[in-house]
């Protein structure tokens, strides 16, 4: 794997202090495995301490642990198998269940560090005391985010919509006013689509939160931005562990909501629960079915 950050370690251990120098070399020993830790763990093998791995990030250049994961993930998203983040082509089938699993894993874990916790209060706080909040998205992995948003807040007895189509948005955004919040949904947040509709929302006075990443022309619009970055897909444009990290989000977000809202949100999901067990359309509701009687009744009518 050819990578610009572990050549740069390759060539710092040489001259670092020996504190220091043990945990660059299980960087370079076993990169994947310093992804999947915390700063504790990292420093419990190494026989250091937080402190000193926090300066050897330091040293190389990273403000933090954090930033240098994400440099040495990007690396090797973009160095790795064209197959998945982590699995070979020689993987068996073990290996591949156990990667893509710690792969799901390291990028909800993730969410944590990056989220910022003033965003989620502010997001929630803004979706609390909304006269409307419309969900806008582009692409198929967001549109179903958008959706899911949308019925959470729903069943939360909000007055909320999910709007897919360019065109609706835009008739959206055109009718918001300074109560509305827009919760805009993009990883990659440059669609020009979703960007037009949320510069019409804001020329309303609406709040606009946005689900993306730092940096993106869409964080940059958003009044609210809830930022997640997660490594470039091998074969995704947007990939599974970005649709889990978004997911992950979407969750923390509406349960904030749920607790502003207290003991009405209580009893509007104990409701909507109540309602789906004894009407809703499920299997169980049916009589088992004899395929021999109805493959008979079939035959019957095309004789």
């Amino acid at each position: 794997m050819t990578s610009k950050v572990l050549a740069k370690i390759a060539e710092a251990i040489a001259s670092a202090p020996t504190s220091r120098r043990s945990v660059l070399a299980l960087i370079l020993q076993d990169p994947q495995r310093v992804l999947d830790e915390s700063f504790e763990q990292l420093a419990q093998r190494a026989g250091s301490s937080v402190p000193t791995v926090m300066r050897t990030c330091r040293d190389l250049g990273y403000p933090g642990l954090r930033e240098f994961k994400l440099a040495l993930a990007q690396e090797m998203a973009v160095s790795g198998s064209p197959l998945h983040r982590r699995v070979q082509l020689h993987d068996d089938t073990k290996e591949v269940i156990s990667k893509v699993i710690k792969g799901a894993t390291t990028a909800v874990s993730g969410v944590q560090a990056q989220l910022s916790v003033a965003a989620v209060e502010a997001a929630a706080d803004a979706i609390v005391r909304a006269s409307r909040v419309d969900c806008y998205s582009v692409g198929v992995t967001s549109s179903f985010m958008a959706s899911d948003m949308q019925a959470r807040l729903f069943r939360l007895g909000l007055v909320s919509n999910a709007y897919l189509d360019i065109h609706l948005q835009l008739v959206s955004a055109a009718t918001m006013g300074p109560q509305g919040v827009v919760f805009a949904i993009s990883h990659v947040g440059g669609m020009p689509s979703l960007l037009e509709a949320v510069d019409v929302a804001r020329s309303q006075g609406a709040t606009v939160i946005a689900l993306t990443q730092q940096g993106t022309a869409l964080a940059e619009r958003a009044d609210i931005v809830l930022g997640i970055h997660v490594p470039e897909d091998p074969v995704m444009h947007v990939g599974t562990e970005a649709y889990l990290v978004h997911l992950t989000v979407i969750e923390i977000v509406t349960v904030l909501v749920a607790q502003r809202l207290g003991d009405l949100a209580v009893k509007r999901l104990g409701g909507v629960r109540d309602v789906l067990s004894t009407r809703g359309v499920d299997m169980r509701h049916y009589p088992k079915l004899d395929w021999d009687t109805v493959a008979a009744v079939h035959e019957s009518k095309l004789k």
